[in-house]
């Protein structure tokens, strides 16, 4: 059984599909995403189609519910002006959905389960499998780790939520984060100087009775052409976001 685990696409399109032909030339049995899909980006409507048409699982991610409701679960503290322009990029995208497409992220599931093989299954979530919320870093504690899987760890765990590609040891088994698939960052780079990468992240796991194998994948996109997409949407702040790729344009 191959797996590919694709997580926060974040409405980028143009990544998406540089992971799509990337597994048409080397496909896999299942896909799964582990959400946080469809807000942000200058794609949000683009990403659903490929979604449906992959009808693949898709797990509910933090961005996913936010975008639908509104309403703000996690922790951290938003500084007001930029809740504002999150407010109106939520408008936007909620503006390229139709009612069907946001019907659609409505049915995302909490947690997804695969059976890999008869030793294996894989428990898919977002931030950990009872919160979108909860980060996972490989600084987390050992105690902050355990209390998020620990009661889980007969399984092969994976989430996403950091866009941190890692794979770290619970009991006999592992769990791991594919990376994100449209927005890719260093989590060292200042934050004055925030600049994201050119390319997109998943993963591909692979199970059978005897062994277990993991690969985590970096593909890079066409940066110009996600550049192009933003200057011809009306997407606010739309020059934000491509001042952090034109480094790499």
């Amino acid at each position: 059984m191959r797996v590919a685990i694709i997580s926060d696409i974040h409405g980028n399109c143009v990544a998406f599909d540089t992971v799509l032909a990337d597994l048409r030339r080397d496909p896999t049995d299942q896909i799964v995403c582990l959400g946080d899909a469809v807000q942000g980006g200058p794609q949000p409507a683009e990403v659903v189609s490929r979604l449906r048409a992959l009808a693949c699982p898709v797990i509910m991610g933090n961005a996913d519910a936010w975008l639908l409701t509104g309403e703000e679960t996690g922790k951290e503290q938003i500084p007001p002006e930029r809740r504002r322009k999150m407010d109106e990029i939520r408008a936007w995208s909620l503006a390229q959905l139709s009612a069907d497409d946001r019907a659609f992220i409505g049915r995302f599931q909490p947690t997804v389960t695969l059976p890999l093989d008869q030793e294996h299954s894989l428990l898919c979530f977002h931030g950990s499998p009872t919160s979108y919320d909860d980060i996972i870093l490989p600084h987390t504690s050992e105690e902050e780790f355990q209390r998020f899987l620990g009661s889980f760890a007969s399984q092969i765990l994976t989430g996403g939520h950091t866009h941190l590609q890692q794979i770290r040891r619970i009991g006999d088994s592992f769990f791991f984060n594919p990376g994100s698939v449209g927005l890719t960052y260093s989590h060292q780079q200042p934050k004055d100087n925030f600049h994201v990468d050119p390319w997109a992240e998943y993963a591909v796991l692979t199970a059978d009775d005897t062994r277990v194998g993991l690969e985590l994948r970096r593909v890079p996109f066409n940066v110009a052409e996600l550049i192009h997409v933003y200057h011809e949407c009306d997407r606010p702040y739309a020059d934000e976001m491509i001042a952090q790729y034109s480094r790499d344009a």
